[in-house]
């Protein structure tokens, strides 16, 4: 009698420690409120570099007439 609840707690452990099957499908990824914002916020900095860019390329324009 006293083998039996040996048993089942070996049994039990070895149940518990094989691995977790694999997923099947990837993750969704998940979407935040926050998502559109960033993704604004990222075509502004985009906008700017390109303003930037234009705006020293003019300014070498003109230094190099001035001069």
């Amino acid at each position: 009698m006293k083998k039996l609840p040996l048993l089942l707690c070996v049994l039990a452990l070895g149940a518990c420690s094989s691995k977790p099957p694999e997923p099947k499908a990837k993750a969704a990824d998940v979407a935040t409120p926050f998502d559109g914002l960033r993704a604004d916020e990222q075509r502004a900095k985009d906008v700017q570099k390109i303003v930037d860019k234009q705006a020293e390329d003019q300014r070498k324009q003109i230094d190099a007439q001035t001069q």
